[in-house]
């Protein structure tokens, strides 16, 4: 009997309008596959998300935080508005140059704080979240340093003397 074929697996709601709104807000400097990545990383971040879950509490304190209100229907909603907003003038998001979808972005952005990132999961909109767990990652240290850090991941100790080997990007 012949095995039956693997079908693809399923992706999330909006995946592809994430996928845009990812080229459209990280850095550039990442390239595709790093984009590509980036927006991974948050979709399993995403997935991986338990609200009401009991958070890491502070030093010194005993109290019990939990985790807030599951984001993402909301973050699903203004997806669907960057497509929505898209369409009532041509072709879908994911379909516009990434010029027209970063100002799809700023626009649905216009009214939030731009003085520091938030917390990915108090984020008020899924672009800043998106940002936002994208500069909290090993890989945005690496990228703003231009070396290869790994912030967050052990190093032998004999390693410890040596410097960060050099990304070496190009300047623009």
């Amino acid at each position: 009997m012949a095995a039956a074929a693997a079908s693809p697996p399923r992706r999330p709601p909006n995946a592809t309008i994430l996928d845009a709104l990812g080229d459209a807000v990280l850095p550039a400097e990442l390239g595709a596959d790093g984009v590509s990545r980036a927006v991974a990383e948050f979709q399993r971040w995403m997935d991986g998300y338990r609200p009401g879950a009991e958070a890491n509490h502070g030093y010194g304190t005993g109290k019990i935080e939990h985790l807030p209100a599951d984001p993402r229907p909301r973050w699903r909603s203004q997806l669907a508005a960057l497509d929505a907003d898209a369409r009532r003038n041509g072709p879908s998001f994911s379909a516009l140059p990434r010029d027209r979808r970063q100002a799809l972005a700023r626009a649905a952005l216009q009214n939030e704080r731009g003085d520091a990132l938030p917390n990915p999961l108090l984020a008020r909109h899924v672009a800043l979240a998106l940002l936002a767990h994208f500069y909290d990652s090993p890989a945005a240290t690496d990228l703003c340093y231009d070396a290869q850090i790994g912030r967050q991941q052990c190093r032998p100790l004999a390693a410890q003397r040596q410097r960060p080997v050099a990304l070496g990007r190009k300047e623009r």
